[in-house]
């Protein structure tokens, strides 16, 4: 029996594809090659919406990441073993968690967030265990919810969020209308930069000294300040405050920033799922203080030259060479790429 592979990015196109074909399930199952059920659970995972191969990637991968949260504290005993100790003396998970950076800070295994803690008393924890660790904490509720500072207080002056982003951003069809992010590094102490081109896919990676607004700011202008002004319209960047300067970047580019939702990654789908395939580069707990520019740039161009299924086999390279060409000869920009 051959071993069972989780439904890759590739195949949740061809989903798309083929339920805009009204295809059945036990169809797209067949031309997939996998189980029926196996399209089933896919397709009622993300039936909130009409079903669409970006979002769904992206809710797998945040998924996949979340899933085993917890599961640190379980499976080193030692560490468990601490954290009842200290609960039962009545320390609060935040205390835990500091004391343990500071007491540990060269042994990782025995270092875990405030929310790991929390995370584990309440979901992890079972039966008589769970009543036990929430009877050591200060308010005894039997239910948390999770903090919500970010999601209702933004850091960011002046925000202006995506919903009043231009209607023709959605279209792709227009070039010029970017999504940025970052992607951080080991010990959350480096970072570095996406923007990618929605229409064409075309990526670039900057290298940051750090995270400050100001060098994202600059760092960002001075790559898109190389493109013709035409391909410079807006940029969708998440709800970090590493772009709290986004006037300064508008007044220095010409481009309007607009800010997603805090929790919503499907809304910067494009950047999401180019981040993933920048992951298989760099994975998790790459230092990137130690990796030259020219290899973040080598990735840069060799993800810019990987043929897309939803360019239809063109390169992002190709397509946004071919938008450069049109847009300076004042030929208007068409759906033709698709």
């Amino acid at each position: 029996m051959r071993a069972y592979k989780r439904i890759n990015y590739e195949e949740r196109i061809k989903i798309e594809l083929l339920l805009s074909q009204r295809k059945t399930l036990t169809e797209i199952g067949k031309v997939l090659n996998r189980p029926g059920c196996t399209i089933i659970r896919e397709v009622k995972r993300n039936s909130g919406y009409e079903y669409k191969a970006e979002i769904a990637n992206i809710n797998a991968f945040h998924g996949n990441k979340n899933k085993h949260r917890g599961n640190k504290i379980q499976s080193y005993p030692l560490l468990e073993y601490y954290i009842h100790l200290r609960l039962k003396q009545k320390w609060s998970p935040e205390q835990i968690s500091n004391r343990l950076r500071k007491a540990q800070s060269k042994n990782k295994r025995m270092q875990v967030s405030h929310e790991s803690i929390y995370t584990y008393i309440y979901l992890k924890a079972k039966g008589e265990l769970r009543k036990e660790l929430i009877s050591y904490l200060r308010q005894e509720k039997k239910v948390r919810k999770r903090p919500e500072s970010r999601a209702t207080g933004s850091k960011i002056p002046d925000r202006v969020g995506i919903e009043e982003r231009p209607a023709e951003v959605a279209g792709r069809i227009i070039p010029g209308h970017w999504e940025s992010d970052l992607i951080i590094g080991k010990d959350n102490k480096s970072a570095i930069g996406t923007m990618v081109e929605r229409t064409t896919r075309y990526l670039i990676i900057v290298k940051l000294k750090d995270k400050s607004t100001q060098e994202v700011r600059k760092a960002f202008a001075q790559e898109l300040k190389e493109l013709p002004e035409f391909m410079r319209k807006t940029l969708t960047h998440d709800n970090g405050t590493e772009m709290a300067s986004h006037k300064l970047f508008t007044a220095d580019t010409q481009m309007k920033v607009y800010f997603a939702h805090p929790y919503s990654p499907w809304e910067r789908g494009t950047n999401e799922n180019t981040n993933m395939l920048i992951r298989d580069f760099f994975p998790k707990g790459t230092d990137f203080n130690t990796i030259p520019s020219g290899k973040i740039k080598n990735v840069q161009e060799l993800l810019n030259n990987r043929p897309r299924k939803t360019l239809d086999w063109s390169t992002p390279n190709e397509v946004f060479n071919e938008m450069i060409l049109k847009g300076k000869a004042g030929i208007a920009f068409t759906n033709n790429i698709l």
